[in-house]
């Protein structure tokens, strides 16, 4: 685990899209293709919209998964995370995408979408995963206590009220009950099989979950503290979201 500390959320977005565009255009240069994890929420906004401008980067020989998504909420609702990804990403790429494999929240059966797409996940190996860390501590929609042990790469989830609360207070729903209990969501073990993980976590709100990620114990309890044992895991931050790390922590 590596840790980079930024003045601020848009120099830190700039700073994170540019790394993993650094870590794709190397694996494009050495392989036909290369695949990539997709987050969203507001942590999100600057990195994405940095690195749809990276020069260079054959898109179109580079397939996409979803991390996860709300059950039972329409595309077309204004929380949707494949609105967010196709308005905030993909749309503004130079080059289509070879794939994006969108995780179908108002799939008639959550459970046969999570065997579906983890079926198409199994067979690629993950270069690069942009991802953020909840104010729970969640990675994806694992909120504590996650499981560690499923091998399964998609699961359906209940979600807890930490992580319902900070949807409200982000804007994405009108009241705490418009927001949904469940989702599907990208397992923590599928996530930390990926080669290189770019971790982008911006705000005072996040501080005390990095704290607790980076400086406490691997638990379920905390589930971004799995990260620790990633072997290419950048952790990008902002001072705000840095400001309860003990001294030495970062450059």
């Amino acid at each position: 685990m590596n840790i980079v500390i930024k003045e601020n959320r848009a120099d830190l977005g700039v700073a994170s899209a540019r790394l993993g565009a650094e870590m794709l255009r190397k694996v494009l240069a050495a392989r036909a293709e290369a695949n990539i994890i997709v987050a969203t929420g507001s942590s999100q906004f600057e990195t994405l919209g940095a690195l749809v401008h990276e020069p260079n980067i054959r898109w179109d020989r580079v397939t996409a998964f979803h991390l996860d998504e709300y059950v039972g909420l329409p595309i077309t609702h204004p929380a949707s995370f494949r609105l967010y990804l196709w308005e905030r990403f993909v749309k503004h790429l130079p080059l289509p995408l070879k794939m994006f494999y969108y995780v179908n929240g108002d799939a008639p059966d959550p459970h046969a979408e999570c065997r579906r797409l983890g079926g198409l996940i199994r067979e690629r190996n993950i270069d690069v995963a942009f991802i953020g860390i909840g104010e729970n501590g969640h990675i994806a929609f694992n909120d504590p206590p996650a499981d560690f042990e499923t091998e399964d790469p998609y699961l359906t989830v209940t979600l807890d009220d930490a992580c319902r609360r900070q949807q409200l207070s982000e804007g994405w729903f009108p009241t705490l009950n418009d927001v949904p209990r469940q989702a599907i969501s990208m397992s923590v073990k599928q996530i930390i099989k990926s080669s290189a993980i770019v971790c982008t976590v911006p705000d005072q709100r996040k501080a005390e979950a990095v704290r607790n990620s980076m400086e406490g114990p691997v638990t379920p309890s905390v589930p971004a503290s799995i990260l620790q044992k990633h072997q290419n895991c950048m952790l990008m931050i902002d001072k705000a979201a840095a400001s309860l790390l003990g001294p030495g922590s970062g450059r």
